[in-house]
């Protein structure tokens, strides 16, 4: 089982930008790798609508894959990320951070605060998946708190649970009453309607 890892960004950051941000998410990525009781599988740096789009329909269609963690290192527009979220259907961790622990106050300059942008990218992806109504579940801070590892972790047994429920085969022994409405559950307004369809009329246990 694997944890997809998928970067946001855009295209007019430019090559050297990308390249970085490629590099930084990808320890982002090992990070989380070492951390968590899954493998962390890094993909390439999404930049357009299509790849966005396309990388969600793949990871719907993957096997390996019990869920996608998402960060926008430099801000990405949300709109792009509108076809790919509709699409999805495996579990979304939205993950909010930085690439940073620290800010190098001595050095920072406007190159350090292009490159990271996830204050203002993450924010974009959170309003986009709120307005969408995307079923997710964020985290804020930083890989190396072990608490943000930890929530991270508890997600992605859930995911994984998810994933197993799909191929789960259940063998039930005694587990209602014959003809009992009441330990049948939502199984029993089933079942009246097929009496109904079989008979003509509601079945009841009474009638004699």
């Amino acid at each position: 089982m694997k944890v997809w890892f998928l970067t946001g960004s855009q295209g007019l950051y430019g090559e050297d930008t990308l390249r970085q941000v490629a590099e930084q998410s990808r320890r982002i990525a090992t990070a989380l790798g070492g951390a968590l009781p899954f493998e962390v599988e890094w993909k390439p740096v999404l930049t357009d609508a299509a790849a966005i789009r396309r990388i969600c329909l793949e990871a719907n269609a993957s096997d390996e894959c019990v869920g996608l963690v998402a960060w926008m290192h430099t801000f990405s527009p949300a709109k792009m990320w509108i076809a790919g979220l509709d699409a999805l259907r495996k579990p979304l961790l939205h993950l909010h951070t930085q690439a940073n622990l620290d800010l190098p106050w001595s050095s920072i300059d406007m190159d350090f605060m292009n490159l990271n942008q996830a204050a203002h990218g993450d924010r974009e992806f959170g309003y986009i998946q709120a307005r969408l109504g995307v079923p997710r579940k964020t985290v804020a801070g930083h890989v190396s708190d072990p608490s943000v590892v930890a929530r991270i972790g508890a997600w992605a047994r859930a995911a994984a649970g998810r994933a197993e429920v799909g191929s789960l085969k259940l063998a039930r022994f005694g587990d209602n009453m014959r003809d009992v409405a009441v330990t049948e559950g939502d199984k029993w307004p089933t079942a009246t309607a097929s009496a109904a369809r079989a008979t003509g009329r509601p079945r009841c246990c009474c009638a004699r």
